[in-house]
């Protein structure tokens, strides 16, 4: 994962994967003419192929849902230049069906004999017209709608259906069924469970989304969190919804109208939540101040002498590699999984690394981006690059198979953390960071550019965590530079009148000599 055994010469020869899925699937049964399928398939080829939505330093939820509007609207640019595409391609074909797009969903437009029990508009018509209809030789313009979801996985299936329905048009072999009179479409919109539109909740949210380690953990948590709170037998109508989310408060209320919301969407149930998030006021936390943080890093070594032996190889040195992470977090303030996601172990390592800085992933939270350490002093206090505990990390990355591999690794830091006695969370040491930023007089935007959070971010997590311990230093060290400015100027002023009295002394003696 980390590439440190490719291009070792090389400081920037890590391996990029990227994380690019063809997000349309086979969900509906393919048409019989060979030759839609074929143009179908590379219509929707690669669908984010070209898109690199733009690295943000907000990791807020204003900003992840700054990326995902960035998605939608490539999503939704491509679906109306594949949609002008498709009728294009069926005029070109003479196929006389085209689509069209009616709120959510798509239709088939054509001229058909008259639906049974249809009548051709108000006019009179002769006994002629009348047996003519009868017949099925009249005819009259119809949108039929097929329960076809308005995206680019409907377009497909719509198109498929435009060139089957083109083949009954053109061999005069059309006859209304269920499936053109709308009878299965509306047998299709039946209510169901929450556990039913479970099982395609994967396909359906990734035909709008790439299929990143990002976009990856979210979903996981998507799924998470209506298991652990909806009972799967639920109907999923708005009633249901709205019973359940307000049956909980706090920071648990307004997780669920977040996931609901998105649930809602994705499958496009067709109303929105009627509930209000809940004002949540930060529990205390006691932020570690640098000699809790130093003292704290012996703990593991203290932890690996006392314990009881292991007879598990793997484990007898895993000690140090949390020890090294926690110098890691501690020095350079990052989120725990910027650590475990491709970790370019190679340019940390490398001679040409003179600024000592870590290189998170772009398939992070908020992308790729260079930290400079906080206290580049620790990087040495705390050995943090000694290649065993390095050698350890690669080796855990290199089994990561998914992102669940990654959120066990992330729990593994809070396990360990309550193992070895450490008093604090692991996020603490990066709101440390920001504390300590804003009292070395490090500019805002670029500690929060390093920190990987917007400036809002960054202001509020040292306001809100700023104790009052950190208050005395701050005041402290205003106060002891308002002194010294007082003591120089001070010491000026006595300058300037010791020399006024020199210069005086000098004009007497001068004028003495000339007398």
């Amino acid at each position: 994962m980390s590439g440190q055994n490719q291009n070792q010469g090389n400081c920037d020869g890590y391996a990029e994967q990227s994380y690019r899925q063809n997000l349309i699937s086979e969900t509906y049964p393919p048409s019989t003419d060979e030759d839609a399928n074929a143009d179908s398939r590379d219509f929707f080829a690669n669908i984010f192929g070209d898109f690199e939505p733009q690295n943000t330093t907000d990791g807020s939820y204003r900003g992840t849902m700054a990326k995902i509007k960035a998605t939608e609207l490539h999503y939704q640019e491509v679906f109306d230049q594949k949609f002008v595409e498709a009728n294009t391609n069926l005029k070109r074909d003479r196929i006389r069906v085209s689509i069209k797009q009616t709120g959510n969903s798509l239709q088939l437009r054509a001229t058909l004999p008259l639906k049974p029990g249809d009548a051709y508009g108000g006019h009179s018509r002769s006994v002629s017209q009348r047996s003519q209809r009868s017949l099925g030789k009249e005819k009259k313009q119809y949108d039929l709608s097929l329960g076809i979801p308005a995206n680019l996985e409907g377009l497909k299936t719509a198109i498929e259906e435009s060139y089957e329905l083109g083949k009954l048009i053109a061999r005069h072999t059309f006859e209304w069924n269920e499936k053109y009179l709308g009878i299965k479409s509306r047998e299709k919109q039946e209510i169901k469970t929450i556990g039913q539109l479970l099982d395609t909740f994967d396909e359906k949210y990734y035909q709008t989304r790439q299929k990143t380690i990002t976009s990856q953990n979210t979903f996981a948590n998507y799924i998470s969190v209506i298991k652990r709170n909806f009972p799967l037998t639920t109907l999923a109508t708005k009633n249901k919804f709205e019973e359940i989310i307000n049956s909980f408060q706090g920071n648990k209320k307004n997780e669920l109208i977040a996931v609901s919301s998105v649930f809602i969407k994705t499958f496009q149930l067709g109303f929105l939540l009627d509930v209000r998030r809940d004002h949540v006021t930060p529990a205390h936390r006691e932020i570690p101040d640098n000699d809790k943080i130093v003292s704290s890093f012996d703990l593991f070594e203290k932890f690996a002498l006392n314990r009881k032996n292991t007879n598990i190889t793997d484990e007898i040195d895993t000690w140090e590699m949390w020890r090294w992470v926690y110098g890691m977090l501690a020095t350079f303030g990052l989120r725990p999984r910027e650590l475990f996601v491709e970790p370019d172990i190679n340019w940390w390592m490398c001679p040409q690394n003179i600024d000592h800085t870590w290189k998170v992933n772009k398939n992070t939270k908020t992308g790729y981006r260079e930290v400079i350490p906080f206290v580049p002093q620790w990087i040495e206090l705390f050995d943090l690059q000694n290649p065993k505990p390095l050698k350890i990390l690669e080796k855990k990355v290199t089994k990561i198979a998914s992102v669940q591999n990654i959120n066990w690794m992330r729990r593994d830091i809070s396990r360990w953390f309550r193992k070895v006695g450490i008093e604090f969370q692991p996020y603490d040491l990066r709101h440390a960071c920001a504390i300590r930023a804003h009292l070395q007089g490090i500019p805002i935007k670029a500690a929060a550019d390093n920190l990987g959070h917007t400036v809002d971010e960054h202001t509020k997590t040292y306001q809100r965590w700023f104790g009052i311990e950190n208050r005395k230093k701050a005041f402290g060290e205003v106060i002891s530079q308002k002194s010294l400015i007082e003591l120089q100027k001070n010491e000026i002023l006595a300058l300037r009148v010791e020399n006024e009295r020199l210069r005086l002394e000098a004009e007497k003696l001068k004028f003495s000599e000339n007398v």
